[in-house]
């Protein structure tokens, strides 16, 4: 049985092997970045109606456009799905 430390150690350099670069065996996700102002400017909306639509701070969403600040995390995830099924994602909001 691996012990927690090696276990640990393996993700470890795993993580390291993927982020110089390296195949790994563990499955990953990278999704794609978005251009947050083309996508808004695709569905017709204002920054308000962007924002208030997918619940994104106005002052967030001007830093994306800006590219003061690049979305990550659940916010990318989201960005991803609105590129792909904008409607969908705007009738599960409402």
């Amino acid at each position: 049985m691996i012990s927690a430390f090696d276990s640990i150690a393996q993700g470890l350099k795993e993580a390291i092997d993927l982020n110089n670069g390296k195949e790994v065996a563990a499955k990953t996700h990278r999704l794609e970045s978005v251009d947050v102002t083309e996508l808004r400017r695709n569905l017709g909306l204002t920054q308000m109606e962007f924002a208030s639509k997918f619940c994104i701070s106005v002052s967030t969403l001007r830093h994306w456009e800006r590219g003061d600040r690049t979305p990550h995390g659940p916010a990318l995830a989201l960005l991803n799905v609105v590129a792909k099924e904008p409607q969908a994602v705007m009738r599960a909001l409402v």
